[in-house]
């Protein structure tokens, strides 16, 4: 595409220079454009609950305000680092992941919500640790991948290496428990793991072990069995198991093509539960309709799209490490979105996933800017290789 060139043309005096462009201005403003309409989202689906819990209806909008402004920072943080950081911190990230995922448990410095614990303490703050260690995960095997390639792709013990560790990390997410992180982690590297040439039949063996493994946390789970049955019938008791999601369907056909008008959402007035949060987006679809809702799935494709033609431009140029990086982002990206808008429409069963830059949370946000900082920073770099390619092609020093 013309506006994804790396070079932009400017007149001169004599002819036509070449300006470099640093980054991709065309993600970063989808990005820019999702998390403004997340932060404008936020203030008006926790207007009621902020008014009630703090006496301040604008308490959750002024906080993501906050999260956001941090989150950009760390955005521009991450996209300054050279990659060449990451690829060889990958291994030291994944058994930081794995301390971080025990210290969860430890009395005191681990902090439950709605019966999980998910979060360390910090004091003036939380942070939601499957969020770091979602995107560390995939620096690991994006590293992994580097390294190993050739052992994956001609011998079973480079499918089954990464793997042993990850699933040391899907055991300790499950027993939080975290469901849906645990899921959108194993779906995502496994992808990455694909992409990297591993064969056929072993993620045969692997899809049919976690089904197995599934369908048994389901059984012995009653609260994860209440949720699959109401999934599937949730008119069925529309007062108790059913009450979110059949609050969360009446959002979306209030909403209609245009919806009732920003702020006039009635589902956020204590109907819809966490409706700040995990379903912004029934709320969202509630107040700008339709039309709305595909502008936003829109803007999602594109990031996930883009991630992986950036990775895919990474691959051609030489660039393992950024090209593998960008393919598990924008994997993870398009999955984590595709799940909780699912979850909201009624597709899918619940999970405690956020929307990616739109959901409030500073955890979620801030390592999610974090991740499109990396993928800025592989087209970044990708560019450069390539600008000095052409130059030492016409003969010029770099």
């Amino acid at each position: 595409m013309a506006t994804q060139a790396a070079y932009i043309a400017t007149p001169t005096s004599s002819s036509a220079r070449k300006k470099f462009v640093a980054y991709d201005t065309q993600l970063l403003l989808a990005v820019l454009c999702l998390s403004f309409l997340g932060l404008v989202m936020v203030g008006s689906s926790s207007v009621s609950i902020a008014d009630e819990l703090t006496g301040n209806p604008l308490y959750y909008f002024w906080r993501q305000l906050v999260y956001l402004l941090i989150a950009f920072s760390a955005l521009y943080i991450a996209y300054k680092v050279p990659l060449k950081f990451w690829r060889q911190t990958g291994l030291i990230l994944i058994f930081f992941s794995l301390l971080l995922l025990l210290l969860v448990f430890v009395p005191g410095l681990g902090k439950q919500v709605n019966g999980s614990t998910r979060w360390i303490n910090l004091g003036l703050f939380s942070i939601q640790v499957s969020e770091f260690v979602k995107l560390f995960a995939i620096i690991y095997v994006a590293s992994y991948l580097v390294r190993h390639n050739d052992v994956l792709r001609k011998n079973s013990s480079g499918f089954w290496k990464p793997l042993g560790l990850l699933s040391i990390i899907v055991f300790l997410l499950l027993l939080e428990p975290d469901f849906g992180a645990a899921v959108v982690l194993l779906a995502t590297t496994m992808g990455m793991l694909w992409l990297g040439g591993a064969k056929p039949g072993q993620f045969l063996i692997v899809i049919l072990f976690m089904v197995g493994l599934l369908a048994l946390l389901a059984v012995i789970s009653p609260y994860r069995m209440q949720r699959l049955t109401t999934f599937l019938d949730p008119w069925g008791d529309p007062f108790n198991s059913g009450f979110q999601l059949t609050q969360a369907l009446i959002a979306f056909g209030r909403g209609e093509w245009l919806g009732v008008g920003l702020g006039a959402s009635v589902q956020k007035l204590f109907y819809l539960p966490e409706a700040h949060t995990d379903f912004l987006f029934a709320v969202m679809a509630e107040e700008i309709g339709l039309l709305g809702g595909i502008a936003v799935i829109l803007l999602f494709s594109f990031i996930v799209f883009r991630s992986l033609y950036i990775g895919l431009q990474a691959e051609r140029h030489e660039h393992p490490f950024g090209g593998y990086l960008a393919y598990g982002i924008g994997l993870w990206i398009g999955l984590q979105a595709f799940i909780n808008i699912g979850v909201n429409m009624g597709v899918l069963p619940t999970k405690g996933l956020t929307l990616p830059f739109m959901s409030y949370g500073g955890s979620s946000l801030v390592v999610m800017c974090i991740a499109i900082g990396l993928v800025l920073r592989v087209d970044f770099e990708t560019r450069q290789y390539d600008r000095c390619s052409q130059r030492t092609r016409r003969g010029v020093t770099v």
